[in-house]
């Protein structure tokens, strides 16, 4: 019995030999030609011409060996300006249209060999599972297991791209616009790919992807999920169309299009805060102030703001449902117009004046939460607003709502289970990852970027798509979405956790060879630098829930 075949909290037991690990196994067809090859890189099991590649795209034939087309992603702190960013690995085909393009080095002819593995420089590399190639079919270690140094501790990580059923996006739209009711399908190409979850402070949110609508449908939707998916995965712009409410252009990191319009702000606060926030410079411009909101409509002298600053009561009667003073719900339906609501004219959510209370020439500034709709009224002899053009005082503050809101975008997040199959890459006793990493011996990363760890069973797993590298994502015909992880933690704790110790490679190694097998290996080294927003992942504590 070895450190490698120990059970947890089981007595020990004499096993036999492990049988010999095998790169591929035997093609499924005897009669497949033998310039044919078969990939083992997913299910599917694509048999692939010479020249060719598998239906994902990720992997081909070349010159009857199976390689993966990508290179694999390496971070540094900080890239030499002119430094080769490709460098095809030492004695690997190289990737196509590079042939010529390198030195034995590593190196473009005619310039200095890229770094190559000097030990005291180990701490600026970091190796993502981009393009990493898999552990699929999961009996077999990681492609690659690399041991480092930081601060003078002995470091592994545990690299692979994980191909994912349980898994999806949730989409954050910074917007007050009304996107669909509750629960609505959200539809790609006609196939319904997601749905609408909750409101939350200025944003709707959606789920998109997932294990049913990946495996649980028909085959077009599966595969329209997948697509979508790996296209806003990979920071790219996907159209959907909301059922009963709107049509949508999401994109990491850029403003939302709901229906054609590009969204510019998102709100400051719901009408009740912005009452609260502005009360004080409102006071004295303004005799009565209503902010118009889907979700609270905020009125000036009858909140708890205007009565702390002794605001004479204005006599308003509002539509709606009235929460707490100054506080209503429901003075209109959803929709695009003011505020989220759906209406167009402001003053159709006031019902009158109380004639013993309002008076001729009271001044009336109606506002959206965003200061993106503003009117300015006057009440005549009649009690009836009349608008009029607005003072440049009361025009300040309506801009400085405008002022507070931060830019409208729309927000991506990967959320994937990674507690099944892919740590057999990892360990030969899964579980053991799975504590060690709610033990915060393990930081998860996905491409280098923190990766945020669900509290409960299982590794599940949250990442930002604009903290991780481009192009990150991939798909395979099941379908499933393919991401990268890694595991990062102390050589001791990786050799108590049952690792696969003897698969473990120094960086030198990893950067001149790349992965420890051949079948389906990437074929050249990608450098990226670190993005700013990222810590190094290295010696980093993992994002527990």
């Amino acid at each position: 019995m070895t450190e490698h075949t120990k059970t947890d909290g089981l007595p020990g037991m004499d096993t036999p030999d492990l049988p010999q690990v095998l790169e591929r196994a035997r093609p499924r067809n005897d009669r497949m030609s033998g310039a044919k090859v078969e990939c083992n890189a997913c299910p599917v099991l694509c048999q692939i011409s010479e020249g060719r590649a598998g239906a994902c795209d990720r992997y081909a034939n070349q010159a009857g060996v199976l390689v993966r087309l990508e290179p694999v992603v390496l971070l540094r702190k900080t890239l030499e300006a002119g430094e080769p960013a490709l460098v095809p690995f030492a004695g690997r085909a190289q990737p196509p249209g590079q042939a010529g393009a390198a030195t034995e080095d590593g190196a473009p002819a005619g310039t200095a060999p890229a770094w190559n593995g000097d030990l005291l420089l180990s701490e600026e590399v970091f190796v993502t599972g981009v393009g990493s190639s898999t552990t699929y079919p999961d009996y077999k270690p990681a492609p690659f297991i690399v041991g480092s140094q930081v601060e003078g501790v002995d470091m592994v990580t545990v690299v692979t791209e994980g191909i994912f059923s349980y898994c999806s996006f949730k989409v954050k739209i910074d917007t007050d616009r009304f996107l669909g009711p509750e629960q609505a399908n959200v539809r790609c190409k006609g196939e319904v790919v997601g749905h609408v979850t909750t409101a939350e402070y200025g944003s709707q949110m959606l789920s998109l992807g997932g294990v049913h609508h990946l495996t649980g449908g028909t085959k077009k939707e599966g595969r329209i999920t997948a697509e979508m998916m790996q296209l806003l995965g990979n920071k790219h712009a996907v159209e959907l169309t909301i059922d009963g409410g709107s049509q949508l252009v999401i994109q990491a990191g850029q403003a939302p299009i709901v229906n054609g319009v590009a969204e510019q702000r998102m709100r400051v606060g719901c009408g009740s805060a912005a009452i609260g926030i502005f009360a004080r410079q409102f006071y004295g411009h303004v005799d009565e102030v209503v902010v118009v909101d889907d979700h609270i409509t905020g009125v000036l002298t009858e909140h708890q703001a205007g009565r702390c600053l002794d605001m004479r009561p204005s006599g308003i009667q509002m539509r709606g449902r009235k929460s707490t003073p100054g506080r209503y719900f429901q003075v209109a339906n959803p929709g695009t117009g003011w505020g989220g609501t759906d209406i167009a004219d402001p003053l159709s959510i006031i019902e009158g004046w109380e004639p013993a209370v309002a008076w001729p020439g009271l001044r009336l500034l109606m506002t959206s939460t965003t200061g993106e709709h503003a009117s300015w009224y006057v009440l005549d002899e009649a009690l009836r607003p009349v608008e009029a053009s607005m003072p440049q005082d009361v025009r300040r503050i309506v801009d400085r709502i405008g002022e507070n809101c931060e830019p409208s975008l729309a927000s991506v997040l990967f959320l994937g289970g990674a507690g099944g199959s892919l740590r057999a890459g990892v360990t030969e006793n899964p579980v053991l990852l799975t504590r060690s990493i709610k033990q915060a011996l393990v930081n998860v990363t996905c491409g280098g970027a923190p990766a945020y760890v669900w509290p409960g069973g299982g590794i599940t797993v949250m990442a930002d798509v604009l903290r991780m590298p481009d192009n990150s994502f991939g798909t395979v015909p099941t379908p499933a979405i393919v991401a990268p992880i890694e595991f990062s933690m102390r050589r001791a704790d990786y050799a108590a956790l049952g690792g696969h110790i003897e698969q473990i490679r120094n960086l030198r190694e990893v950067l001149a060879q790349g992965a420890w097998h051949n079948d389906g290996a990437p074929q050249a080294r990608l450098w990226q630098a670190l993005p700013a927003s990222n810590p190094w992942p290295l010696g980093q504590p993992p994002l527990l829930g």
